[in-house]
């Protein structure tokens, strides 16, 4: 009976997945789509049109070809606590949790704009009170061998009723009398222990079985529980920490896969050894240690992934809106777009126009003030001659955010000055001012420095940069580009030069990765 018993307490989590339809960037028209199964890899598709339609399809395929609901899993809705189906309460009444019941179902869950598509494996019920849920399939009715009586009869022995009545304390007339004895005071008893509910745990939206065996591992699952959550109310994160919580997580979660056999647990304990390895790197990056002993690690100027995607963020609005022709002009516009990012306006001197390889800032200082995109207070004669106990308030109109608008970059007033000096660092690097050159040669230094993997090679694992998209950006012909590449060969930017038709291959010297912005 033990045994059959437990086999009914043990139910398998619904299960849950996502497809997504994500812009790729701001400004831009193609999509992303991505499926929360771990086998499926995201695509980029040029219209949100198509990748709604690609999206759906996935989706289809997913549920022709994935199993059945089935008809004793646990409901997904309840296993996420989901507050959706809370009764609101009258005037009178308190507030119910939705109740779970019916068949198992595969619900499909959709918001009103497309932007996501939710499979739940869950009771009828919680799909009834989703508004906008389509059943995808039902569960068939359970196989029940024997009904619950029979069971309950077979389990639990019938008590049996003695041959003799009850004695009451007084006799029958007639009845013989017979000598009552006082019973013996009943000795004290020690008072029954309080039976304690064990802790239920929940870890990664999962809730931690209490016949869960071994004990040490339901109690190693519940602790790491808390220690995520604890971690999650911290002021300032920790990665160190955060990487050996997701080592211990994996651990725990592998033991538990092979305990139930659960291929959905073997799967998240390879997520969190991923999560760990991927904390621990980053926590080695930040602290400048050498991942694995391999060396000295570089010490960037820019530390954080997230910085590095707001830099590639900034020349891309910049090769997408830049209001005049030529490398020159493109060159001020992405120091006068870092100097405003965040609120629109800013200030600038002299000596910051004066330090750009411009042959005439003055005019094209004035050529973007005639054209509307940049308002100064004051001349261009007033702004070149400005010093640093006295600067010129600029503003960039399209940078400026308002109600309607909250402008094209979603980085804070902290982030901007490090994007800025990142750029000059780049721009006015020793060498490249040494060897004079110009404004086309420092554009290609600042694609350069924002297209390249960890460890310096251009291009996503060093598979190379498109030729014509690096001409684009710094506004040469492809011909041009080429004599940029040698020049930056020259100064000791670049090593291990391959040129083919399309692509250019090679890696950032020692000397310039600590300007570098890896891909991640």
């Amino acid at each position: 009976m033990g045994v059959e018993a437990h086999a009914t307490n043990e139910r398998a989590t619904g299960r849950t997945w996502t497809v997504r339809l994500d812009p790729v960037g701001r400004g831009r028209a193609d999509v992303r789509v991505s499926c929360s199964r771990p086998a499926c890899a995201a695509q980029v598709l040029p219209s949100a049109a198509v990748g709604r339609t690609a999206a759906v399809e996935h989706l289809k395929a997913h549920l022709r070809a994935g199993p059945a609901p089935r008809p004793s899993a646990y409901c997904a809705c309840r296993a996420e606590e989901c507050h959706t189906h809370i009764r609101p309460a009258g005037p009178r009444e308190r507030p119910a949790p939705w109740r779970c019941g019916g068949a198992v179902v595969l619900a499909v869950v959709t918001d009103r704009e497309g932007r996501w598509w939710q499979v739940m494996e869950c009771c009828s019920r919680c799909a009834a009170a989703h508004p906008t849920a389509k059943i995808a399939a039902t569960a068939p009715a359970p196989d029940r061998t024997a009904p619950a009586d029979a069971y309950r009869a077979s389990a639990a022995p019938v008590p049996t009723v003695p041959a003799v009545g009850p004695h009451f304390s007084h006799t029958a007339s007639g009845a013989a009398t017979v000598p009552h004895e006082v019973p013996a005071p009943r000795a004290e008893r020690p008072p029954r222990p309080t039976r304690q509910r064990a802790r239920r745990g929940r870890i990664a939206q999962r809730f931690v079985p209490h016949e869960l065996r071994p004990v040490a591992l339901r109690d190693e699952l519940t602790e790491l529980g808390e220690l995520f959550r604890a971690y999650q109310q911290r002021a300032e994160p920790d990665l160190a920490v955060l990487a050996g919580l997701h080592a211990r997580k994996a651990k725990a979660f592998r033991a538990w896969a092979e305990v139930t056999a659960d291929t959905g647990l073997r799967l998240d304990a390879e997520r969190a050894e991923q999560a760990a390895a991927t904390a621990r790197l980053q926590h080695l990056h930040r602290s400048g240690q050498a991942p694995e002993g391999d060396g000295p690690a570089v010490a960037r100027l820019l530390t954080a992934s997230a910085q590095w995607n707001h830099a590639r963020a900034v020349l891309t609005h910049v090769a997408d809106h830049s209001p005049l022709p030529g490398p020159g002009a493109r060159l001020l516009v992405v120091m006068l777009t870092l100097r405003t990012a965040q609120s629109g306006v800013g200030n600038l001197v002299g000596q910051d126009l004066k330090g750009l390889p411009l042959p005439d800032p003055e005019h094209l200082v004035g050529q973007l003030v005639e054209c509307g995109w940049l308002d100064i207070a004051g001349t261009v004669d007033e702004l070149i001659a400005s010093r640093p106990e006295n600067p010129t308030r600029i503003g960039v109109p399209s940078l400026t955010p308002d109600e309607s608008d909250p402008g094209p970059f979603t980085f804070g007033r902290k982030m901007r000055p490090k994007l800025s000096g990142w750029a000059q660092r780049v721009v006015g690097e020793k060498k490249l001012r040494k060897a004079k050159t110009a404004a086309d040669a420092r554009l290609l230094a600042l694609a350069l420095a924002t297209g390249v993997s960890l460890d310096g090679q251009l291009g996503p694992e060093g598979e190379g940069l498109p030729l014509e998209a690096l001409a684009s950006w710094c506004a040469v012909t492809p011909a041009e580009l080429l004599e940029l590449v040698d020049r930056l060969t020259a100064t000791d930017w670049l090593t291990e030069v391959a040129v083919t038709d399309t692509v250019l291959t090679g890696r950032l010297t020692e000397r310039v990765l600590p300007l570098s912005c890896p891909l991640t």
